[in-house]
Formats: structure tokens, C-alpha cells, sequence
């Protein structure tokens, strides 16, 4: 249970999410982490980057988990993840930013990619 008003906000802000809502909030807070992690690799404070890199590799893991493999989609998903998730251990292992610059542009594309998908099925455009 919550401690303050602030984290029972938050808890409840998340369970009234839509399954859209809360993908994006997940791409969203890993794309941050890339970020973060990046900077902090070019400050080489490799503590914090790997904080961050195991961040996103966690919720990359969890949206990797949760794919439902009986679409083609899913398939292709999964290979996308799983590099993701190399290419951050990579970073990590060698303290080189490079390799999440590289990963940035295609995770903020997917994210964007979700967010039309969202989009279209809530105002059922999907549909037609």
C-alpha cells in the first residue's frame, strides 16, 4: 500500500490506464532511461548508466514476456527485443554509448508506431 497521497496517485493513475496508455508509458519511460543512460556514460558515471541500462532492460524484458506468440507480429517483436536488449548490454559491458544511439531512433519509432495503433483503436478507426 502507498505511504503518501503522491504514490497512491500514481498507483491509481496506473490502474486506470488503458492497455494503449500504459505501453506507452512503459516505451516512454525506457526511451528516458536510454537517455539518461547515454549521458551518463559520456559523464562516465558507469554506476548511474547501469542503473539506467538495467531499467530499460527490465521493461524491455517485461514487454518482451507479456507478447501473445500466436501472432506473426509478436514473432518479429521478440527479435526486436531481444536486440534491444543485446545492444544495451553491450553498452553496458564496453561503457560505450554508441550502441544505445544506435537502438534510440527504432525504440522512439516503435513507441510512435504504438501510439498511432492506440490512437486509431480508440477513436475506431481500426475497425474499418
Amino acid at each position: 500500500m502507498p505511504a503518501n497521497p503522491y504514490q497512491k496517485y500514481q498507483q491509481q493513475s496506473i490502474m486506470t490506464m488503458t492497455p494503449g496508455e500504459l505501453l506507452l508509458k512503459l516505451f516512454d519511460e525506457t526511451i528516458k532511461q536510454l537517455h539518461y543512460a547515454k549521458d551518463f556514460l559520456a559523464q562516465k558515471e558507469y554506476a548511474q548508466a547501469n542503473a539506467s541500462m538495467q531499467k530499460a532492460t527490465r521493461i524491455i524484458s517485461h514487454l518482451n514476456k507479456t507478447l501473445e506468440m500466436q501472432y506473426e507480429i509478436s514473432k518479429n517483436l521478440e527479435q526486436l527485443y531481444d536486440f534491444f536488449m543485446h545492444k544495451i548490454t553491450q553498452a553496458n559491458i564496453y561503457k560505450d554509448a554508441t550502441h544505445l544511439e544506435e537502438i534510440l531512433p527504432m525504440v522512439e519509432e516503435l513507441r510512435d508506431a504504438f501510439a498511432q495503433a492506440d490512437k486509431q483503436v480508440s477513436s475506431g478507426q481500426a475497425e474499418k
